[in-house]
């Protein structure tokens, strides 16, 4: 199938070449920028490869950057009879890795895809070299209130609706989850809206039943997590967070007190959106330690 960049895409906001690849007979679309030791970029909902843009333009100059879009957002496939669940896009991830032979990685990524690309990172910790993630969780939230109230409205059919007619994720709980609600602009907002038009929001709301579903597979992976602590690790927090409390930090911290932790008091859940120079002259330090 031939691919193309859609005519929505800012070209000079995302100046990066599309590539797309076969995983499972779906198409998932990555892109794969600059040389140098790999940093594998992993997003959440309801985002895609977009959201690291600046990321990976600071970094690309030092690094290979690859950013995948998952299985059902950015401009992968979307198909509504898929395996959305978070441990098919762990496997889809580890596919993908496999495909391009990326070896020595370092991982980036935030919200679920912390928990996805972790997954790979304790099944194959011979290839990775550092970890760094952003808001984000890797255990059980069945019995933690914070979240089980929206999971339960989720179920419903009036968060189906919310989410497959209303596009809720984009349209109401991004621009919440920002500390500066001024960088959402609208022309970055309509990004995010595009890649999930009405008919393709089925991953999103795949994610939001997983939010507690898949409460098992966070838990087994956070019990492995000894299996890295030797690994080392780089945290950013956008402490304004509403979705992922500060919390959740102070749970990595706990288990991972030689992690390199640094907060932003002004920012909120898309840290990469918000705080992107500082991420970038961070990471070029970390990955020089």
């Amino acid at each position: 199938m031939n691919h193309t960049q859609p005519s929505w895409l800012n070209k000079k906001r995302y100046p990066f070449q599309s590539r797309w690849i076969d995983i499972d007979g779906h198409s998932l679309h990555y892109i794969d920028e600059g040389s140098g030791d790999i940093i594998l970029f992993v997003h959440g909902t309801p985002e895609w490869s977009f959201g690291y843009r600046e990321v990976v333009k600071g970094l690309r100059d030092r690094f290979r950057c690859i950013a995948i879009d998952m299985l059902g957002f950015g401009l992968s496939d979307k198909p509504a009879a898929a395996d959305y669940t978070c441990q098919a896009h762990a496997s889809r991830l580890e596919k993908f890795i496999s495909q391009l032979a990326l070896k020595n990685i370092s991982i980036m990524a935030n919200d679920f895809g912390g928990g996805i690309a972790m997954s790979y990172a304790i099944n194959h910790p011979d290839n990775i070299n550092r970890i760094i993630l952003f808001n984000t969780w890797m255990w059980s939230l069945a019995n933690d209130k914070h979240y089980t109230g929206p999971a339960k409205l989720m179920s419903t059919w009036l968060g189906r609706m919310l989410y497959l007619r209303f596009n809720f994720p984009v349209t109401v709980i991004m621009p919440a989850a920002y500390g500066n609600k001024k960088l959402l602009t609208p022309e970055v907002h309509d990004h995010y809206k595009h890649a999930l038009k009405k008919g393709e929001r089925t991953a999103a709301y795949a994610f939001s039943r997983e939010l507690i579903d898949a409460s098992p597979w966070w838990q087994q992976h956070w019990e492995q997590l000894d299996i890295l602590r030797h690994k080392p690790f780089l945290f950013f927090w956008g402490m304004k967070d509403k979705f992922i409390p500060p919390t959740a930090l102070e749970k990595w911290k706990s288990r991972l007190p030689h992690a390199r932790v640094v907060v932003f008091d002004d920012a909120g859940h898309f840290v990469q959106e918000e705080k992107s120079a500082e991420i970038i002259s961070t990471v070029k330090d970390f990955m020089d330690l």
